[in-house]
């Protein structure tokens, strides 16, 4: 798996949807002050939580933790789901990733989740649109896959 980007002069990545292991996002992304460890212990937990629902297609990072912001405030995650998802078989802390403002106050993270069926445009669009940020620019994001992947 090649070694994801450097930044570019703005402190974001470059355009486009980079693919790295939870390992290697943590070692690139999850150190350097206090607050990027402790965002980088909580997308820890919500990746283990998530993947134990046996659901996730795609597992995306997006916003300033995957940039050279020193103290991201927390880390926002898009969620792809399988067709056959459904919330009311989720049972404990996971099920708190699939309610936004529950997700933010629990995890200190933005949890946003699309069954792949409901995906507008098709699953490789709905993932590339994370992309765009409030200013309406483009920017790179991650997706976390697994070693083999």
């Amino acid at each position: 798996m090649p070694r994801l980007p450097t930044f570019r002069e703005s402190g974001d990545l470059p355009v486009g949807v980079h693919r790295a292991t939870l390992g290697r996002v943590i070692e690139r992304f999850g150190s350097g002050s206090p607050q990027r460890v402790a965002v980088a212990s909580r997308l820890v937990r919500i990746h283990e939580l998530a993947m134990q629902t046996g659901q996730v297609r795609r597992f995306v990072v997006f916003g300033s933790f995957v940039t050279a912001k020193a103290a991201p405030e927390d880390v926002d995650v898009f969620l792809v789901m399988e067709d056959g998802f459904n919330i009311g078989q989720v049972r404990g802390e996971a099920r708190l990733l699939f309610d936004h403002p529950v997700a933010q106050a629990h995890f200190g993270a933005s949890v946003f989740w699309v069954r792949r069926l409901a995906a507008f445009g098709g699953e490789a669009e709905t993932v590339a649109h994370w992309q765009i940020t409030r200013s309406g620019e483009r920017r790179g994001i991650i997706e976390i896959v697994e070693e083999d992947a």
